[in-house]
């Protein structure tokens, strides 16, 4: 009869390889390389508060755990997901035993900080503050805006970067000498677990771990792991994108940049990037819509068409196939020529609105529909531009009275603004000349 605790399974691939010291971590190497900032912390075995702040699977908790260990202090573990103010206060009682009866203190950790309201993560501050234990968050949000500022001014921020795919690879090697060493794998289908895992160390492990249980299933005698094996035993592995935070803000500003820095190829790279990551074609479309607004405007107002034509064409067909138009409408906004004269100059406009006085309009400028109205002089000596030479009253004002000419638009000599310079520069003239008579 078999011992019924021998059937019990074996850890997660990702549990079982956890870094047990600071030298097994892979990553991270700009903060534990020697000199960086947290191998001195470590070194120096004195803790201080910190919250780490990174995408999913690069070390968060591990780095924790190890700050335990590297400054020989209890270790308290809670979700801000799971978590509320009954956990935290176990978690605070338990502190106040290690310390009553074993003199230790303790590192409180609290993983997903940004998940927490106000008041919880208030609850937390007289304990740091009185060193009753060390607090360290994890935080896939920018702590700026996610972590209050009375705990942020407490604890150092320290930022964890997605691993490289050599870095990625050396997981790989080592998961693979754990799990199934007797298997070999190729360099393509290494390759596309490590396109997959997209920078996550956890997410390559359970990658790793689906090949495994592909490999082992009864009958298989799988000897060689290569490109065909892998796509058939990988379910669709959706890319990193979270569509409320800081990737997503990232991404939509690298396209917004490579589209007004006259680069196609890496403004189609973003826009992909987006879609792969499942953002809304229809919020993408807004987006290159006010590009062309902000970022071209009058040196071609054909983007402003297209752009406005893209977005009605996805309504129309949906994905894929609208798909089609909006990166049509990135391609041609890359590529149109760039302005942001008219940006700047209602952005000036309505600056100076916001801060002014209600000027009134001009007699000659107002309307008249009513006899009692010219008789109060309304629209009197209004000169009507298309009976004027050139179609332009020229020397006429049409802001209120004692206002100076403010000069916001100011076009650029590319595209059609060009030849709109040249217009206002006539025009000019024809005023000076008027003044002169």
């Amino acid at each position: 009869m078999s011992n019924l605790f021998e059937s019990a399974p074996p850890p997660p691939l990702a549990e079982a390889l956890r870094p047990k010291t600071i030298e097994e971590v892979i990553g991270q190497t700009h903060l534990l390389a020697s000199g960086k900032p947290l191998n001195l912390a470590f070194a120096s075995g004195k803790p201080h508060s910190m919250i780490l702040w990174g995408p999913p699977g690069v070390g968060k908790t591990t780095l924790a755990r190890l700050s335990a260990k590297a400054f020989d202090r209890e270790f308290i573990a809670i979700s801000a997901v799971l978590a509320g103010v009954k956990e935290i206060r176990e978690s605070i009682e338990q502190a106040q035993q290690n310390m009553a009866q074993y003199g230790k203190q303790t590192i409180l950790f609290v993983d997903e900080i940004h998940r927490f309201n106000k008041s919880q993560q208030d609850a937390l501050l007289p304990h740091v503050e009185s060193g009753l234990f060390t607090f360290i968050g994890a935080t896939t949000e920018n702590p700026s805006f996610e972590v209050n500022s009375a705990l942020l001014s407490r604890a150092q921020v320290y930022v964890l970067k997605s691993l490289t795919p050599e870095e990625l690879k050396l997981l790989f090697e080592r998961a693979h000498q754990h799990a199934m060493p007797d298997v070999q794998f190729d360099a393509a289908a290494i390759n596309i677990l490590i396109s997959n895992a997209d920078g996550d160390a956890r997410r390559l492990l359970n990658l790793v771990e689906q090949v495994r249980n592909a490999v082992l299933t009864p009958n298989a005698e799988v000897k060689l792991v290569d490109q065909s094996f892998i796509e058939n035993a990988l379910s669709a592995q959706a890319r990193r994108f979270d569509k409320g935070g800081d990737h997503f803000y990232d991404q939509i500003s690298a396209l917004h940049k490579s589209v007004r820095g006259s680069n196609p190829d890496a403004a189609l790279y973003w826009f992909c990037r987006m879609l792969d990551g499942g953002a809304d074609p229809r919020y993408l479309a807004r987006r290159i819509i006010r590009m062309a607004w902000e970022d071209i405007g009058l040196a071609d107002p054909r983007a402003m068409q297209l752009a406005n034509d893209a977005a009605q064409t996805y309504e129309r067909l949906g994905s894929p196939e609208g798909e089609l138009a909006l990166g049509q409408a990135v391609v041609y906004l890359a590529v149109a020529s760039k302005s942001n004269a008219s940006y700047n100059a209602f952005n000036a406009a309505r600056a100076y609105v916001a801060n002014d006085q209600s000027k009134p309009v001009p007699n000659h400028l107002r309307n008249a529909p009513t006899k009692l109205m010219k008789e109060l002089g309304h629209g009197k000596e209004y000169r009507y531009a298309h009976d004027e030479p050139h179609g332009y009253a020229a020397g006429e004002s049409y802001l209120p009275e004692g206002m100076k000419e403010p000069h916001w638009y100011e076009p650029v000599e590319r595209g059609l603004e060009m030849q709109i310079k040249e217009k206002l520069a006539f025009l000019k003239k024809l005023d000076e000349e008027h003044k002169k008579k």
